[in-house]
């Protein structure tokens, strides 16, 4: 399976152009992705730079119609004529989806810095050789506090879908009601812009062990390229919004598939947004 994240910047370039058709001839270039993990995907949000208020989530999903487009919005307004004007993160499959969750994530108020809403995406994703959560989000940029918070509640919704996982199945007669059990596997892919550097004390936390028998989560990095430096996916190509190349996007996954990774590649060439994608291959076996 071969699963890509990325910061589309709602498909702005470094050019200044939205252009998700450039966003989807990257992708295809990169090639064979079961799972797409896309972050800052907008829908009817004309104030955004270069955007003439597309819906963004319908015209992926024309682009690359072999997949099954999820979306969750972080920021959902009424944009003054009846319309929502929509901010978030989108998760597109080839694989069968099963349930879906939408986790607005903490906002504490700091007055000191611009914020946004925060969401993490996660989707049940099945496979041949078994089922995945796939969890997809964007931290905040501008407060770290808001980060450790952020980081904090990310870490308590993973306890809690492996001790879900870990619930026995219940045949009570509520197949095909609202109390149905459906799947809900430990093991898991959490990725996306988190906004930190990989030096950063919030990574630390973000992997630190549970003390239970919680799945601890692992850098799928560390693990391809034990003792390398993180290499930049933020920043690469001339920009302001950090002072120099940084990784801010990351792929990690629970410590049961570290042994299924096969590859962690990036693609550091293209200009098609200010983040560049990533991705990994974890074989069947």
């Amino acid at each position: 399976m071969r699963l890509l994240s990325w910061n589309i910047q709602w498909g702005r370039g470094m050019d200044g152009r939205v252009d998700l058709a450039r966003i989807a001839a990257t992708l295809r270039a990169i090639g064979d992705c079961d799972v797409i993990c896309l972050q800052e995907v907008a829908v009817n949000f004309p104030g955004l730079h270069g955007s003439r208020g597309e819906d963004q989530v319908q015209e992926l999903s024309r682009l690359l119609p072999e997949y099954q487009c999820v979306y969750a919005p972080a920021t959902d307004v009424d944009d003054g004529a009846g319309r929502r004007s929509q901010f978030g993160n989108a998760l597109l499959s080839r694989l069968p989806v099963g349930q879906v969750f939408r986790h607005l994530l903490p906002w504490p108020a700091d007055a000191a810095v611009p914020s946004m809403q925060r969401v993490m995406l996660e989707a049940v994703i099945t496979l041949p050789w078994g089922s995945l959560r796939i969890n997809t989000t964007h931290l905040e940029y501008y407060s770290a506090a808001m980060r450790a918070a952020q980081i904090d509640a990310i870490r308590a919704l993973h306890r809690e879908a492996c001790a879900h996982a870990r619930r026995p199945r219940r045949g009570d007669g509520e197949e095909g009601g609202s109390f149905e059990v459906f799947p809900h596997p430990a093991s898991a892919i959490l990725c996306g812009d988190m906004n930190f550097p990989a030096h950063a004390a919030e990574r630390r936390r973000l992997l630190e062990p549970f003390g239970d028998s919680t799945l601890p989560w692992q850098d799928t990095w560390d693990l391809a390229r034990p003792g390398i430096a993180h290499a930049a996916t933020a920043g690469v190509h001339a920009q302001t919004f950090v002072d120099s190349p940084q990784c801010f996007d990351f792929i990690f996954i629970t410590a049961d598939l570290a042994p299924r990774l096969r590859a962690h590649g990036i693609d550091a060439a293209t200009t098609a947004s200010d983040h560049q994608p990533v991705w990994i291959d974890l074989a069947a076996d």
